[in-house]
């Protein structure tokens, strides 16, 4: 796994290449303009925090390049719809077919299914990436630090923000914060997991937790996989969780969510 972040980096770049000489950006750019406001995905995390509860952005992964497949009775559909029905906030769907196994279509259709906020994962390097999400649907978009420089960032979140999508920016360590911070983003993610190395621990978002001002919503990500890691980070005040592994390994995605997150029928109902 040495390096993977580089190896996934350089074949968006080729995929972006291939995307833009098939449909050009003005085309893009135009579908992704007349797309219906997005959904507002900070307020839906904000929503559930307001209501006491942890703000769960579940995601929809069929496979990942250091666990192999995940799930193989892959339906995204199923998915969205059993983890709207136990309290998820959004949705993250794996967009990236090389190395997740994943598909636009399965944002368009878990979108659509659960009538939940969808974050486009994936390894956004360009500003086509970003049209192209909108033009998908999404309600927002991921940027990882340390996949891009400081001005590219600030472009792409412009363009997402101008088109009304949030903006999730990932960090991994303190370098990483700092350049974060520039961002216009409150949606601050603190990867567990390190994409060089795919090492995971949740001592890295407890590290970083003094050095985050308090006007950032912090989303911890990987590495939640019982209710005593929840637990761990909401007694550290964190209440917002990207949770894909643990979920997509269940039976029931949507049960396995309710159950690590001590979600009831009655509390996810009200809070849809």
């Amino acid at each position: 796994m040495a390096d993977v972040l580089e190896r996934i980096l350089a074949v968006k770049r080729e995929e972006v290449a291939a995307a833009s000489a098939a449909r050009p950006l003005a085309a893009v750019r135009e579908a992704a303009e007349s797309m219906a406001p997005a959904r507002g995905f900070e307020a839906a995390l904000r929503a559930k925090i307001a209501a006491g509860d942890a703000a769960v952005i579940a995601e929809i992964k069929k496979a990942s390049p250091s666990k192999g497949v995940l799930r193989a009775d892959f339906d995204p559909v199923a998915i969205a719809r059993s983890y709207a029905a136990n309290g998820a906030a959004c949705l993250s769907v794996l967009t990236d077919a090389r190395f997740f196994q994943g598909s636009p279509a399965y944002l368009v259709s878990a979108r659509e299914a659960s009538g939940l906020p969808a974050l486009r994962k994936d390894f956004m390097v360009d500003p086509y990436q970003v049209y192209e999400a909108r033009a998908m649907g999404a309600d927002a978009i991921l940027l990882i630090v340390a996949a891009l420089d400081l001005p590219v960032m600030q472009d792409l979140e412009s363009i997402a923000r101008s088109l009304g999508m949030a903006v999730l920016v990932e960090i991994h360590g303190v370098d990483e914060l700092d350049l974060a911070l520039t961002l216009e983003t409150p949606l601050l993610g603190v990867n567990n997991r390190n994409l060089r190395t795919f090492d995971t621990t949740l001592e890295t978002t407890l590290g970083l937790l003094p050095r985050i001002p308090p006007g950032k919503l912090v989303v911890t990500e990987s590495g939640i996989l019982g209710p005593r890691d929840v637990e761990l980070m909401r007694s550290n005040g964190v209440a917002a969780f990207l949770v894909g592994e643990a979920f997509m390994r269940a039976a029931d995605p949507g049960a396995e969510l309710a159950r690590l997150f001590g979600v009831s029928p009655a509390s996810a109902s009200r809070s849809a």
